[in-house]
């Protein structure tokens, strides 16, 4: 399979999952390493590509959101509490679909996360721990922005509330 074949397939192949690929398994699934994954995902996002980096993967765009209603929430916490925080999300119902900060330099850098269960924020822990990796909080002394998904908007307070009472929302 040549390079042309092989992102035509990465991209049937993610528009038609439900869930999200890894580097490493399109890597083993088309005998070639992670690193030539990267780049056939860099080319295609270049040409217009529907296709999204997640924690969890990629996915292609159409799959990457839940339906819902979504709401921002500002945020302040040490790294020590990044788990709670989005814990505290999912549990409630929602999906902590990014964190925004406002960089001096850059303006807004915005990472997507896309974490909808307790299982999606213990991977994205372990791949925080193991890759050594610096939050984005980090680079605004732990102020920032989470843009929240949920079906249910019924949600938003109770979220809301308990951030606050954990001394977590900014107001």
């Amino acid at each position: 399979m040549n390079a042309e074949e092989r992102r035509r397939f990465i991209q049937s192949l993610l528009s038609r999952s439900p869930r999200p690929y890894t580097g490493s398994e399109l890597a083993a699934k088309l005998g070639v390493s992670r690193q030539v994954i990267v780049q056939d995902i860099a080319i295609l996002r270049a040409r217009g590509g529907a296709v999204i980096a997640t924690p969890q993967g990629y996915v292609a765009r159409r799959t990457a959101l839940s339906p819902g209603e979504t709401r921002i929430i500002a945020c302040s916490h040490h790294v020590d509490r990044v788990r709670e925080e989005l814990v505290t999300i999912v549990e409630a119902g929602a999906e902590v679909v990014d964190v925004i900060v406002d960089h001096p330099l850059y303006g807004e850098i915005t990472g997507r996360l896309m974490l909808r269960s307790v299982e999606d924020v213990d991977r994205f822990m372990a791949r925080l721990h193991a890759t050594k990796a610096v939050l984005l909080s980090s680079l605004t002394r732990g102020v920032h922005l989470h843009t929240i998904r949920s079906p249910d908007p019924s949600v938003f307070p109770v979220i809301e509330d308990a951030l606050r009472s954990k001394g977590i929302l900014l107001d």
